[in-house]
């Protein structure tokens, strides 16, 4: 009964009255009927009947044969307090039963308020937890459990999930020693912070590592768990929000056998493109009636927030319904003042995968799409079709340049499909936009470089020829089309003084042109 005390527990710490289990469903945690934006893991029927134990009776066991509902009363104990239990079997076409445990002080309000049935509730119905900013997760930290789609909340509430059928659920919060951090990374305009049991607190600021906090801290300390509940040691994947640094992205692994812990900071709203250093000429994206705009780069590159900002004058500028599936969602989208619509998707609680939500968004009426990532061949080819029927999709991908973007979703596929995928994304292609963000030269702060692809019938011809290569010669030829290589943009960047030369050369696709690109400012 350790797992089910764990959940009632959780019930009890959000002020909530209700519990929902069932078959291959995660648990759900009620307010009144409202459920709590918490997302935890699925429990299969042998896990859900170990959960239950001694509640599972054999008269309740008769009843669920029968077709029949099964009622008790379960006393969780001392600052649990006690709950009906109600065992309600599925329909002959549906495996498995449901549970619903109320507790007993709320029966009459809760009966009092329509609640939809366990087979119907769902966490992305769910209003904003009412409780104070905690971070839930329905696995341990640091288990060896193989973690299943973790999904993430923007507003307060972390989730993380494991597919074992011994994990436990395990809150963090964050203490007083993790805001200390936070609030310093905060002041510092840190974007990250690196912490590994036993040692310093180290943070990155405008993409430099810097020390922190001096010092050995206890991974255990600042995520509020104690050692035993953290005994599982594996990764985890947390949402939180924290007073003094906004919303955050925190994730949990081991480094040599040890816990580590690297946290996020989250921007707290959109940059305007202007504010980003976005080009005045590529600003028409925004304007694109249909097609597939990808915006690629390194991990920490700013793809994302690009990517939020582009949206985000888009629905300014128009009246669209634009709908996002994330992982995690970072920006909150503000459509008020504007005739747009916004639906954010959040994978793994609002859709369990990239791929459902795509296939699900062509029946949702998007104007516009963003896709968080494009992370393999079914969401490519998803893409690829929103794209081509009168859809603007907006995507990231992880790829150096323009040129490795397109060989990188041609690689995705079988050598046998390779070339339909060419002739799909010569026609449905608008733009490649391939980022870095490097050190300011002079002051705080990063400046954005960039290479830009954009289509014309050369480079629809290129793709659809699978001669990717070329590409660089045809961005050379066509700045007039709004095309650049990041090796020009680095130049004209050392030129204005925003960067210096060897942050250049560093980040440069091919160093050889960028130094003809150098000389010929000079010259």
């Amino acid at each position: 009964m350790n797992a089910l005390q764990s959940l009632l527990k959780m019930v009890a710490s959000q002020q909530a009255d209700e519990l929902r289990l069932g078959v291959e469903r995660a648990p759900l945690v009620l307010t009144g009927g409202v459920p709590h934006n918490l997302t935890l893991a699925e429990t299969g029927e042998r896990v859900l009947r170990q959960m239950l134990g001694s509640l599972l009776t054999p008269e309740a066991e008769a009843s669920l044969a029968r077709g029949e509902p099964h009622g008790s009363v379960h006393d969780a104990g001392t600052g649990f307090g006690v709950y009906q239990v109600q065992f309600t079997p599925r329909p002959k076409h549906e495996a498995g039963f449901d549970v619903r445990l109320t507790n007993a002080r709320h029966r009459t309000a809760t009966t009092a308020s329509p609640a939809a049935s366990p087979a119907t509730a769902s966490p992305a119905m769910a209003s904003p937890a009412t409780a104070s900013p905690v971070a839930v997760s329905p696995a341990a930290p640091f288990s060896h459990a193989p973690p299943a789609p973790v999904a993430r909340d923007a507003s307060a509430v972390s989730t993380a999930s494991a597919t074992s059928e011994s994990a436990r659920p395990t809150a963090i919060s964050v203490t007083n020693s993790l805001e200390a951090l936070l609030s310093r990374a905060a002041a510092l305009r840190a974007s990250d912070i690196h912490v590994r049991q036993g040692e310093a607190a180290y943070a990155r600021i405008d993409g430099q590592l810097s020390l922190l906090q001096a010092g050995a801290h206890d991974i255990h300390e600042l995520l509020g768990l104690s050692p035993e509940s953290a005994a599982g040691r594996a990764s985890a994947d947390f949402a939180l929000s924290s007073p003094s640094a906004g919303r955050l992205r925190l994730h949990t692994f081991l480094a040599g056998g040890v816990p580590a812990l690297a946290v996020r900071l989250l921007p707290p709203e959109i940059p305007s493109l202007s504010a980003l250093g976005f080009p005045n000429e590529q600003r028409d994206l925004a304007a694109l009636p249909n097609g597939l705009v990808l915006l690629t780069g390194p991990a920490g590159s700013g793809k994302s927030t690009t990517a939020a900002a582009l949206c985000q004058e888009l629905i300014r500028q128009r009246s669209v319904m634009l709908l996002t599936l994330e992982d995690p969602v970072e920006y909150v989208f503000d459509a008020r003042q504007t005739s747009s619509v916004v639906r954010q998707r959040q994978i793994g609680l609002d859709t369990p995968d990239f791929v459902s939500g795509l296939r699900e968004a062509l029946r949702e009426d998007p104007d516009v799409l963003l896709i968080g990532e494009m992370r393999d061949a079914e969401s490519i080819s998803l893409a690829l079709t929103a794209a081509e029927t009168g859809h603007l999709v907006f995507a990231t991908l992880h790829s150096r340049s323009a040129a490795s973007a397109i060989e990188r979703i041609i690689d995705a596929y079988p050598a046998g499909r390779q070339q339909q995928l060419r002739v799909q994304l010569s026609e449905s292609l608008r733009a490649v936009i391939a980022q870095r963000l490097l050190p300011r030269a002079r002051g705080n702060g990063r400046v954005l470089a960039l290479e830009v692809l954009r289509r014309n019938a050369a480079v629809a011809n290129l793709i659809r020829e699978g001669k990717t290569p070329q590409l660089t010669s045809a961005m050379q030829s066509s700045r007039k089309e709004g095309m650049m290589l990041l090796e020009r943009s680095l130049a004209d960047l050392c030129r204005a003084g925003a960067i210096e030369e060897r942050q250049a050369f560093a980040a440069a696709n091919d160093q050889d042109s960028l130094m003809e690109y150098l000389q010929a400012r000079k010259a």
